[in-house]
């Protein structure tokens, strides 16, 4: 099935949202709030009817889970074997603040691991994507990088930066100079993909849509994203599609 899906039309699908959500980006607009409290704009409806429905034409036996989608019910999507899991605009509220660090995310599931991912920030024109054993690209350049500096950098959310993550960072024992490196959306789990960044500890609630693009890239490189408590690889297709607090590394 991966074989099938060529990664060059998800990235494709993925530009096309930007570009529509850029336009929203770079004039006026309003948000309205969901029952959760969390944020919605007119780019992220945008976004979402544009991957959807380019999908549902292109892989129309592959079923789709979007975070502004109706939810599907736990009985019917644990059958399933490969599945789209996708948020239309990451960083809302960075969207929101005119904060270029948002991004469109397109992942791919097969039985509850991530095996594709596009990521893509139109207002940075950054583009990371990986494809299970097919490598892993920023901007079409092969990753991860190679680095030659001897810092530990860590990435972090500058509105999630709460007490138990500033604790994991006091407390690592690290033979390097420690930085923090603040970014918003799934480019935290890119820039650890992409060997700009060193650790990503997430232990504030999250989403599966939120990381699975990221995480395939993740993946690819030949890094992980564990469970905080567990220490094993995030699952996914849970029946509870909230992530446990994780780690990146």
């Amino acid at each position: 099935m991966l074989d099938t899906i060529p990664l060059e039309i998800i990235n494709d699908i993925a530009r096309q949202a930007g570009m529509e959500a850029l336009k929203i980006y770079n004039q006026d607009f309003y948000a309205t709030y969901k029952d959760d409290m969390s944020p919605v704009t007119e780019a992220d409806m945008v976004a979402n009817t544009i991957i959807c429905k380019n999908l549902s034409v292109l892989f129309p036996h592959i079923p789709i889970i979007s975070e502004e989608n109706k939810s599907v019910p736990y009985a019917v999507r644990r059958e399933w074997e490969y599945y789209f899991c996708i948020d239309p605009i990451d960083g809302t509220k960075d969207f929101i603040k005119k904060n270029d660090e948002w991004t469109i995310n397109i992942g791919m599931i097969y039985k509850n691991s991530p095996v594709l991912g596009v990521v893509y920030a139109p207002a940075l024109d950054l583009l990371y994507s990986a494809k299970k054993g097919g490598g892993a690209y920023k901007n079409y350049q092969i990753i991860p990088l190679q680095r030659n500096d001897n810092v530990y950098k860590i990435v972090a959310s500058r509105s999630h930066l709460n007490e138990e993550t500033q604790n994991f960072i006091d407390n690592l024992k690290i033979p390097k100079q420690k930085e923090i490196i603040f970014i918003g959306s799934s480019l935290k789990l890119c820039l650890v993909a992409s060997g700009e960044a060193d650790c990503y500890p997430r232990l504030a609630p999250t989403k599966e849509w939120d990381i699975a693009a990221a995480d395939a890239i993740v993946r690819e490189c030949g890094k992980m994203t564990y469970d905080y408590y567990t220490q094993q690889p995030l699952c996914y297709n849970k029946e509870d599609m909230t992530n446990p607090y994780f780690i990146v590394e």
